[in-house]
């Protein structure tokens, strides 16, 4: 589906449940990606990534050097939540979320590549603006977003579920022009 460099990027398939399952229930990845007090068994992890209630959302393995090393999926986003975050309702807008979920891959710009590739794929589908909202203390991916083109355009506050309390997350875009809204 997407290839860039020793990454590539494909939709999910049944039999990659196993790395989603190993990544959700390892408590580095979790501290970052759903909390660790919502390790993932294998029924969590087909009703959150296997569902068809969510068919506008494409989910994808990430390979890197053809190792499974985390997941990514992009989605446009609702008329509701456009309106929200401040868009017309004529704007392409997509949102976009990822992990790696190998810590031994974590600080070697895999993220970066990983983002930047997803941005080309996502602009090519006819998107202006990608957005993501990273909570507020994960400064390691808000920097990760900002050197791939993303800039911070406000607070969400209390946005999401982590770890037993609703966290500030900062709502971020990358936009195709900056004259686009």
């Amino acid at each position: 589906m997407i290839q860039s460099g020793a990454l590539s990027i494909r939709q999910l398939v049944p039999d990659d449940a196993v790395h989603l399952l190993k990544w959700l229930s390892d408590e580095q990845v979790l501290a970052f990606y759903e909390g660790r007090d919502r390790p993932h068994d294998a029924g969590l992890v087909q009703e959150h990534f296997y569902s068809t209630d969510d068919e506008d959302v494409t989910r994808c393995l990430v390979c890197y050097a053809a190792v499974p090393v985390g997941y990514v999926q992009f989605y446009p986003i609702d008329p509701a939540t456009k309106e929200e975050y401040g868009y017309g309702k004529d704007t392409i807008v997509y949102g976009m979320d990822q992990f790696i979920g190998e810590p031994a891959y974590w600080n070697r710009g895999i993220g970066a590549d990983l983002v930047q590739a997803v941005i080309r794929y996502v602009h090519q589908l006819g998107a202006a603006v990608i957005v993501m909202d990273p909570q507020e203390w994960n400064k390691r991916a808000i920097r990760c977003y900002e050197k791939c083109g993303f800039r911070q355009k406000k607070k969400l506050p209390r946005h999401e579920w982590h770890e037993g309390s609703l966290r500030d997350c900062l709502l971020m875009e990358w936009r195709s022009s900056p004259a686009e809204s």
